[in-house]
């Protein structure tokens, strides 16, 4: 199991919120990035948090100046909306894009990345909040807008448009330190088998046990847990380990 940190970021600064909303600066993005590089972490993923709202994503340069001391896989998400953007992103050293909002707009673009770039380079964000018992509908604009999507419908077309890999938020539970939904992800049973990031609710390690006896699940992304250090990189990993659960040590 991959252990992932998630930093939202705003203009300059890194962010935090609870279920998406109430957006409170925690400090800078590269700093954290770094440190969490040399701790251990498996891979980075960044995301613009307003990239939606004006229309083009802002952290190339950051990307840019980061990847000249980090050499981990890095996802890059917000504001992507074609292939010019998917190009620029991996350019200034992305490894992976994040689609959402534009995907839901346009589904296409999901091929139309993948056919440039490869379906490895391509992530499906999903933000799920649940809206009945066992139903989840797929949101964008960071959490704002519905979509009128169902999460697993979503997720599969998407996964046949040429999607590699699932980042899957639950809003409901992102930032309240409760755990992740380990209902969400085994709701999503009869998902296309491609890798899934699950995100929202790590509170301690030990919700990363629950999560990891669920086949579906590939990945944990961590924020709030690390960058409030409620736990270390070190902690998280050693305390997997001695669980019994399948993690890279840190260095």
């Amino acid at each position: 199991m991959r252990i992932i940190s998630r930093l939202d970021i705003k203009g300059s600064n890194l962010i935090k919120g609870v279920q998406l909303e109430g957006l409170r600066v925690v400090g800078n993005p590269s700093e954290f990035v770094k440190k969490y590089y040399l701790d251990g972490i498996d891979e980075i993923i960044l995301m613009d948090a307003v990239a939606s709202l004006y229309g083009r994503n802002n952290l190339f340069e950051l990307v840019s100046q980061i990847t000249k001391e980090i050499f981990i896989p890095i996802t890059l998400g917000g504001g992507i909306r074609s292939v010019s953007d998917a190009e620029a992103a991996l350019k200034s050293g992305a490894d992976k894009i994040a689609l959402n909002s534009a995907a839901i707009h346009r589904p296409s673009l999901i091929t139309d990345i993948a056919e440039f770039a490869g379906s490895q380079a391509v992530v499906l964000s999903v933000e799920a909040k649940r809206v009945g018992l066992s139903q989840w509908e797929a949101y964008y604009n960071n959490g704002r807008e519905r979509s009128g999507k169902e999460v697993l419908d979503w997720i599969n077309e998407g996964v046949r448009r040429g999607a590699g890999e699932v980042l899957l938020t639950s809003i409901d539970n992102e930032g309240t330190r409760k755990g992740l939904d380990i209902e969400l992800c085994s709701y999503l049973d009869r998902m296309s088998k491609v890798p899934l990031i699950v995100s929202g609710g790590v509170g301690k390690p030990e919700h990363i046990v629950e999560v990891s006896r669920n086949p579906n699940v590939d990945a944990v992304a961590l924020a709030d847990l690390l960058h409030y250090c409620h736990a270390t990189i070190e902690d998280v990993k050693s305390f997997l380990i001695d669980t019994g659960v399948n993690v890279r040590p840190t260095r």
